[in-house]
């Protein structure tokens, strides 16, 4: 999908020199990713899934990979409050490169490789930052950190890059990075491997996709304070006001905002959980997405396109926006709305 990707089959040579991974995951995303990246021969011949403890969405999400069957040589663990520790020479995937916790672990593991799965939009500022100057510290963005967490992410940002120095570094996503950072990251020794969902692919329909034409995701930017709720909802009830539409649920909405949703004429909210490539990739050619910017665009183009589904991306109007939507968050949201995943079968 992604023409400066050297492929699944680099990670593929890696399976004969790793003998086994753990992957912790906190959110449905990186769970998905996490069973791609040992599909595609990342995580070794032997991999463990651990999801966090406490998340419905991941424990749906869990649920749902089961009932398809993992890859072979892949194990989903129950649900743990705590992050493993992997043994030494253990490769160690996880999805949040900014999560304190996660941090912290890489200043005292020594695993045998470092393999970050997809986390959406993240993923963009984590090789942006990546191949930043040495100390640039590895924080999220629109964080205030203090200057201890900034400590912390400057050490991780160290580690990392030592990491990758060390060709022990592997970045596994399914969004288009652009070429210019994609030779960046690969300068600094870190290998970067796209992907296009191609174990989700080969597996077969369970369940058939909501009936309605319009499928409308859901998203967090309400809850985040980026765009304004009434203008979000003037949307909404204009889509509604045409037609059914079928709203699924971006894990991160507000309850309130969800039941508001669920009360617009001509609105039926799904019961989310589990991530929109795997709950919408059984749509017919009739129907269309809805979504404002967001990483899952671009996936489930990929998935979709072959079926000639059309996933548009409705840009956000000016007025939408609220002060703290800064022009810089602005442009990272927006920079896969009209991406051409290049997928023809």
């Amino acid at each position: 999908m992604n023409g400066s990707s050297p492929g699944v089959e680099d990670g593929r040579d890696h399976a004969r020199e790793q003998g086994s991974a753990v992957a912790w995951v906190e959110s449905p995303l990186q769970m998905l990713c996490a069973v791609e990246a040992h599909h595609a021969g990342l995580l070794g011949a032997h991999a463990r899934v651990v999801p966090r403890a406490g998340l419905r969405p991941l424990a749906v999400t869990r649920r749902e990979i089961a009932k398809l069957g993992p890859p072979a040589g892949l194990e989903l663990d129950e649900p743990s409050p705590e992050m493993p520790r992997p043994r030494r020479g253990t490769s160690w995937a996880v999805g949040d490169a900014f999560s304190g916790k996660v941090q912290a672990a890489w200043l005292t593991a020594l695993p045998g490789r470092m393999v970050i799965v997809d986390d959406g939009l993240a993923t963009i500022r984590l090789l942006e930052l990546l191949t930043g100057r040495f100390w640039t510290p590895l924080l999220r963005a629109r964080a205030t950190p203090g200057p201890l967490r900034k400590v912390l992410g400057s050490a991780a940002g160290m580690r990392l890059r030592a990491a990758a120095r060390a060709g022990r570094l592997s970045i596994f996503t399914a969004l288009p990075v652009p070429d210019d950072l994609a030779r960046a990251v690969r300068a600094r020794g870190a290998e970067l491997v796209t992907h296009d969902f191609a174990w989700l692919r080969s597996q077969p329909m369970r369940r058939p996709g909501p009936r309605e034409r319009t499928v409308v995701l859901g998203t967090s930017l309400v809850r985040n304070g980026l765009i304004h709720r009434d203008h979000y909802f003037g949307w909404l009830a204009g889509l509604g006001s045409t037609g059914p539409v079928a709203y699924f649920p971006h894990r991160r909405e507000d309850p309130g905002d969800l039941a508001r949703v669920g009360r617009q004429p001509g609105i039926t909210v799904y019961d989310g959980g589990a991530p929109a490539e795997m709950t919408l990739r059984g749509l017919e050619a009739e129907q269309r997405v809805l979504s404002l910017p967001s990483t899952a665009v671009t996936s489930l183009r990929v998935l979709l396109s072959a079926r000639g589904v059309v996933v548009e991306t409705v840009d956000v109007p000016d007025e939408w926006w609220t002060a703290q939507a800064a022009p810089s968050l602005r442009t990272h949201l927006s920079m896969f709305a009209h991406h051409d995943t290049g997928v023809t079968g």
